[in-house]
């Protein structure tokens, strides 16, 4: 029996996690070049405690949040030659203000989703999407990293981190990786050739001759990291509010710098899809918890400390 309602993660006010509550609202149906997905997996991302506590580009709520989606198309929309009604799909919303995965139901343009490939189960394709294709944008249509680069990754253990490891040892970078010691294991098993402890050290005083940055820290790291470049080397932050003086700091030491959002992309979600179907692309899963514990999912990631991605399963 088909109902016209839905559970969803919503909230009526700014806060901590415990302003997250199921909710019933009515279910969206397709619209021109659109496909609704039936959710499976729904990824958390930084941006979403962000938008939870401080509304961001979201403004005041309610809203439900997730960009992240992996699913079965439930319907399509007019004109949609793409997919049909049955087909496993992934692939990130349009950002900002195509929020809406965490809930059972979720409709976006028809372009921002791809086929999820063989061998890629459910949890791996909605984890993957807003994290990868952030990396994907900073390092191959920003940075154009190519073989024999230097990449300087920071918080390489990290949602975005992790995922641009491996786009760059894809690439044939090499790739120096910033984390706690205790990850360090855990990035050369992803391909870091050289872990940086940036709590024993200064990044800026040990790492040099660096091609390229990728910044996903923000505030004064973005400063220091410019001293890792060569001449003509690129800093690429994903929090894009450069620190104060970053300007002229690059330009006094003859480097360059770039501040990007993420934005929906169907031909970097294809790249995603067959580096993830080839086997060179896989989120590290920190946890996976059923969509009615968004709040809890939410708790674990105000803590900054886990290793790769929070999923939500919606069954």
């Amino acid at each position: 029996m088909t109902t016209n309602t839905m559970r969803a993660i919503s909230q009526d006010v700014l806060g901590g996690p415990e302003v997250l509550n199921v909710v019933e609202l009515p279910r969206p149906e397709p619209g021109t070049s659109e496909i609704l997905v039936k959710v499976r997996a729904a990824g958390l991302n930084p941006t979403d405690w962000k938008h939870r506590a401080n509304g961001l580009f979201l403004g005041k709520p309610p809203f439900v949040l997730g960009w992240d989606v992996a699913g079965t198309v439930e319907a399509v929309g007019f004109g949609v030659t793409l997919f049909k009604p049955g087909d496993e799909v992934f692939g990130m919303l349009p950002y900002p203000h195509g929020v809406g995965a965490h809930a059972e139901y979720v409709t976006g343009p028809t372009r921002t989703f791809v086929t999820r490939p063989e061998g890629v189960d459910v949890v791996q394709a909605g984890a993957l999407p807003l994290a990868a294709l952030t990396a994907w944008q900073a390092l191959v249509d920003t940075a154009r990293v190519k073989a024999g680069d230097r990449v300087l990754v920071h918080a390489a253990a990290g949602g975005v981190g992790h995922l641009a490891v491996q786009i760059a040892k894809a690439r044939g970078a090499h790739v120096i990786g910033t984390a706690s010691a205790a990850k360090h294991d855990f990035l050369r098993g992803i391909g870091v050739d050289e872990p940086v402890d940036y709590r024993a050290a200064d990044f800026a005083e040990t790492v040099r001759d660096v091609d390229v940055v990728l910044d996903t820290v923000g505030g004064e790291y973005q400063l220091r990291s410019l001293r890792t470049l060569r001449p003509g080397g690129l800093l690429v932050s994903i929090l894009p509010v450069p620190y104060e003086g970053l300007a002229e700091e690059a330009d006094r030491l003859g480097v360059r710098t770039a501040m990007m959002l993420v934005e929906a992309d169907h031909a970097g979600m294809a790249a995603v899809a067959d580096l993830a179907g080839r086997g060179l692309l896989r989120a590290e899963i920190a946890d996976v918890l059923p969509l009615e514990e968004a709040a809890k999912a939410h708790a674990l990631g105000d803590t900054g400390r886990t290793t790769g991605k929070l999923v939500l399963r919606v069954d």
